[in-house]
């Protein structure tokens, strides 16, 4: 079992993101070559072998990192991700399951310092958790990976940690980074900015989050995060609109 560990520029979380995963048998960082702080040094210090390699997009990453690093099993974490001893518990005991070829593993998000528990961010649950020989991600799925997993997938019941956001400037700021790809997944699909979808898709989408998701129960928390989404599908119609 290794630990996979993707990362641009993350000195701030890299080595309590190693320390958490030194349970592993291995840890691997692997590294965008266009890093230019710490990152690399840091996580050799806390423990991590380190493989260099040029960023394409995220999904051809982690297949570079599958081919990369032998293991019979892989979990991907990412820099800001924590695990935890209980976690390592569960996953020693579930990967000996000759039936199983993935987990998903949830996540407990902290946004602007709060643990997120509604609003859409629990359980947050990602692929990450794979048999090496039987995981691709889908090279068409440059954001938002999508496995393919030629087996049957399971599910851990410990978390990992996220800490996802620390501000609504870094909220916003990383949003802003899929507004484009998201409004051209749109456009291929045949999906046209009409001019009521400007209020009706916002509305919508606070609704989901605010409502159905039950974010009212992350209290004003959850209320700003459900304006902050909302915002973003008034962002990513704006842009379709540009591409039409």
């Amino acid at each position: 079992l290794a630990a996979v560990i993707l990362a641009y520029n993350e000195e701030n979380h890299i080595q309590d993101c190693v320390r958490s995963v030194t349970w592993t048998d291995r840890v691997v960082m692997f590294a965008d070559t266009r890093s230019s702080d710490h990152t690399v040094e840091l996580a050799q210090a806390a423990g991590a072998d380190v493989i260099q390699h040029p960023f394409e997009n995220f999904a051809a990453q982690r297949n570079a990192a599958l081919e990369a690093v032998d293991a019979e099993w892989i979990l991907f974490v990412d820099a800001d991700e924590r695990s935890s001893p209980e976690q390592a518990t569960e996953i020693r005991a579930l990967i000996t399951n000759p039936d199983i070829d993935g987990y998903w593993v949830p996540r407990h998000n902290y946004i602007f310092g709060k643990l997120t528990r509604h609003t859409g961010w629990y359980p947050d649950y990602q692929l990450r958790l794979l048999r090496r020989t039987k995981a691709r991600y889908d090279p068409e799925r440059q954001v938002h990976e999508l496995v393919l997993l030629d087996g049957e997938a399971g599910y851990l019941q410990e978390p990992f940690v996220h800490y996802n956001y620390d501000s609504v400037r870094q909220f916003r700021v990383k949003q802003q980074r899929y507004v484009a790809y998201d409004a051209r997944m749109l456009h291929e699909q045949g999906v046209r900015p009409r001019p009521h979808k400007f209020l009706t898709q916002p509305a919508r989408q606070f609704w989901w989050r605010f409502v159905t998701l039950c974010g009212y129960r992350d209290g004003l928390h959850g209320l700003r995060l459900s304006l902050l989404m909302a915002w973003y599908e008034l962002q990513k119609y704006v842009h379709l609109r540009r591409l039409s």
